[in-house]
């Protein structure tokens, strides 16, 4: 037979499903309330440099659409600079974290508490990248001018054919000859003349 206990007293605790869910929602909304303390403290550190970058950002071209310079919320508020690079809060909530995404991965390009220095990173890197956009439109503008030179450029003069240079008659030896055999038949010639003159008018008998 069980053996029983004499002089115990029962235990007075209830135990109900229904307390005990209003205990997890409790605590639910507790972790909640802290969770979004420290979203809301993350925002306002973002905003702070944000205000800190006000001026360079006003100072960026109108035509430059590559920065965005805006915070987007969610369980890691960001601050975004361009397409590939944002600003996030440290896990400490208190250090800011430059990342910017590559093709080899994320690197951070400064991990800081301080403000000013984080301030002074990011309008550095805004500065290159203005910089890389202007070589690289002067480089198209070149480009697409050196295509279109030879459809521009007005055509050269035509040059005017020169007339083919007469030949130099250069004198044979047959042709140095002639002059001088002309001359000695005309001697030859006037010597038989002055020889049958002489014969005519003086014979000898």
């Amino acid at each position: 037979m069980p053996r029983t206990r004499d002089n115990v007293v029962p235990h007075a605790k209830v135990r109900s499903l229904r307390e005990a869910i209003r205990k997890v929602k409790f605590a639910e909304v507790e972790r909640t309330d802290v969770v979004v303390e420290l979203q809301e403290s993350e925002r306002a550190r973002l905003e702070l440099l944000a205000e800190e970058l006000q001026d360079v950002f006003k100072e960026v071209p109108e035509d430059d659409d590559q920065f965005s310079f805006q915070i987007v919320p969610g369980n890691l508020p960001r601050l975004w600079i361009d397409i590939t690079s944002h600003v996030a809060m440290g896990r400490d909530k208190r250090t800011y974290r430059f990342l910017k995404d590559t093709r080899l991965g994320r690197t951070v390009i400064l991990e800081t508490p301080e403000l000013d220095d984080m301030a002074d990173c990011i309008t550095e890197y805004i500065a290159e990248r203005v910089l890389e956009r202007e070589r690289a439109v002067e480089g198209d503008w070149l480009n697409k001018r050196l295509k279109e030179a030879p459809r521009t450029t007005q055509p050269e003069a035509a040059v005017q054919p020169q007339p083919a240079a007469q030949p130099v008659s250069v004198p044979t030896v047959r042709g140095l000859w002639g002059p001088f055999a002309a001359f000695a038949i005309g001697i030859l010639v006037g010597v038989a003349a002055l020889v049958g003159y002489a014969w005519f008018a003086n014979p000898l008998n």
